[in-house]
């Protein structure tokens, strides 16, 4: 025997959900009434069960308009970090991955030589912060500045802080990997004073604190921009050895050796 297909919803229900944008209870409802008169529901389970899959539907509709808008240059989890062979302590990638510091509004400062978990750190708390319903923003340094000096030729940087502020995070990764101009400096620093107690930072940088002044060269401006950065900040200094250097020596040692 085969099972008998649900039949349709009446026209004026089918209309009615439609008109309300109800998507998952328009395509769920036949199957689930079916169901329901079959299993003897009650009508609260049925409307319980209705109500679920529209709520989950949306749900994961909103996380993957939030994980686009974010703009991750790849998907990187918590389940894939490894803290064993990171230099994070354990109870603060305990406090990191409650995202209590976002909810407080603090900021998270990475700086370490290239290859030691800095970026990966940020995408995947990143990540899980989405997942947990925040809006998230990343970009590199150089991204975010280039995106500020264009907002210089209408006047309109302003708004163009205040759009980014929108977030609950805003990631800025990559900080010194090219030099500012003063203009540029200018602007990191309006971005960081505009986001000061009002947004989560996570900032990612190859130079320690005491060596900023080598990409920023305005002394003065460099030491108000770590004034507001660094006051309710979780700072990490990341060392050890290069994950991707020990990824690639471990291939290399996979590969059979020609003579």
């Amino acid at each position: 025997m085969t099972a008998t297909a649900p039949a349709p919803l009446p026209a004026d229900l089918e209309g009615g959900l439609r008109r309300l944008k109800l998507a998952a209870m328009r395509s769920l409802a036949p199957e689930l009434l079916t169901t329901a008169k079959t299993q003897r529901w009650a009508p609260e389970e049925l409307l319980r069960a209705l109500v679920e899959a529209e709520i989950g539907a949306r749900d994961a509709s909103n996380t993957r308009l939030r994980l686009k808008a974010a703009g991750f240059p790849m998907l990187k989890t918590i389940e894939e970090f490894d803290l064993t062979a990171s230099s994070i302590p354990a109870p603060t990638w305990a406090y990191l991955t409650s995202l209590e510091w976002i909810r407080a509004r603090e900021n998270l400062c990475l700086v370490g030589p290239a290859g030691t978990g800095k970026s990966h750190t940020l995408l995947a708390l990143s990540h899980a912060a989405v997942l947990a319903g925040h809006r998230v923003r990343y970009f590199t340094a150089a991204d975010l500045v280039e995106n500020l000096y264009r907002g210089l030729a209408d006047n309109s940087v302003g708004r163009v802080i205040d759009t980014l502020l929108r977030n609950d995070l805003i990631i800025v990764d990559e900080v010194g990997f090219a030099p500012l101009d003063d203009t540029g400096t200018q602007l990191l620093f309006r971005f960081v004073a505009a986001a000061y107690e009002r947004r989560a930072l996570g900032i990612g940088s190859h130079w320690a604190f005491d060596q900023w002044g080598r990409f920023l060269p305005e002394h003065t401006t460099a030491v108000s921009l770590l004034d507001r950065l660094l006051h309710h900040s979780v700072v990490i200094a990341t060392d050890g050895e290069s994950y991707r250097m020990r990824q690639a020596r471990t291939r290399g040692g996979d590969r059979p050796t020609t003579r």
